[in-house]
């Protein structure tokens, strides 16, 4: 991880990824944490213990989060609450995507977009 305040997409791209996990970090201050998510094949995520927000750098896909299933590419911004099962199905082989943790663990209290 850099330390700092900035993060290019280049750096994201040729960051190295942590034994165990599938996205590289790449800042971090207080809760907030921003990783790059890079999924190839499949994406076999499991329901976080944070609230997060995706924003998609290239390619498209879809997102599947509850019951809903919707699409997304390039420039689109997606929110998953905590504990909510989620994943991207679908996807192009350049599909790529900043991920945003913030927030306590088990999510904000009052959150509408659970």
């Amino acid at each position: 991880m850099k330390s700092g305040w900035r993060a290019t997409l280049a750096e994201a791209q040729g960051a190295p990824l942590p034994a165990g996990r599938r996205s590289a970090e790449l800042l971090r201050h207080g809760s907030l944490e921003l990783r790059y998510y890079a999924p190839r094949g499949m994406d076999p995520q499991a329901p976080h213990d944070r609230d997060e927000l995706y924003i998609v750098v290239s390619g498209k896909g879809s997102l599947v989060r509850g019951g809903e299933r919707v699409a997304c590419g390039a420039g689109d911004a997606l929110f998953v609450p905590a504990k909510m099962e989620h994943r991207f199905e679908d996807f192009s082989s350049d599909f790529a995507a900043w991920v945003v943790f913030f927030g306590p663990q088990g999510g904000e209290r009052d959150n509408p977009f659970s």
